[in-house]
């Protein structure tokens, strides 16, 4: 089990099919987000996204009480491509992302997007102290693969669509170490979604 002096958890938060990807052959993700506007409760998205938000109650509910636990974001340069960056700047505070190469015309003024090229282990130290006591959001399916073999997630975070996606990326897919044993899960149904939490028992 690896120890940190920082109590900051760090979390795995994914939306996924019901079959367990993450992101269709092409890197869509639209299926696995609907629930994000399946309601009537507007919640800006925040961040440089002028997106807002359209959630039923109880995924309105959820999706604020996970947002105010969070201080940082990690995530891998592939999310970060997808993403566009987020505009340059992650609504959920600081965004480290993991990577070999900054890419060009990176990092920007006045942007919450920083890069880490020096490992796993380095991202994680630079999220906790960005988080200042709160957690670390951990995004993409290959960086939460990796810190789920390196024993660094505390816990995991689902936000499971249902839909059937039949192939793509899957959340899942290189697992060390394996099995790997979670406590039991916190539970809410919204609207075509389950939100499941499970703590990380033997890391």
């Amino acid at each position: 089990m690896k120890t940190d002096k920082n109590n900051s958890k760090v979390i795995a938060v994914m939306s996924i099919s019901l079959d367990g990807f993450v992101a269709d052959d092409k890197d869509g993700v639209e299926e696995v987000f609907d629930w994000y506007f399946s309601g009537d409760i507007e919640i800006p998205a925040g961040g440089a996204d002028a997106m807002t938000f359209r959630l039923s109650r109880s995924s309105a509910n959820h999706y604020k009480s996970l947002v105010n636990e969070l201080g940082a974001v990690l995530t891998g340069r592939r999310t970060f491509d997808v993403a566009e960056g987020w505009g340059g700047n992650h609504g959920w505070g600081s965004a480290f992302v993991l990577t070999h190469t900054i890419p060009d015309g990176w990092p920007k003024p006045n942007s919450n997007v920083n890069f880490v090229t020096d490992g796993l282990e380095s991202a994680i130290k630079q999220a906790k102290k960005a988080a200042a006591g709160k957690a670390v959001a951990v995004h993409g399916a290959n960086t939460i693969q990796q810190c789920l073999n390196a024993g660094l997630l505390d816990e995991i975070h689902i936000d499971m669509a249902a839909v059937f996606l039949g192939s793509g990326v899957r959340l899942f897919e290189h697992l060390a170490n394996i099995p790997y044993e979670l406590g039991n899960p916190t539970v809410i149904s919204g609207l075509g979604v389950t939100h499941l939490r499970y703590p990380v028992i033997n890391k």
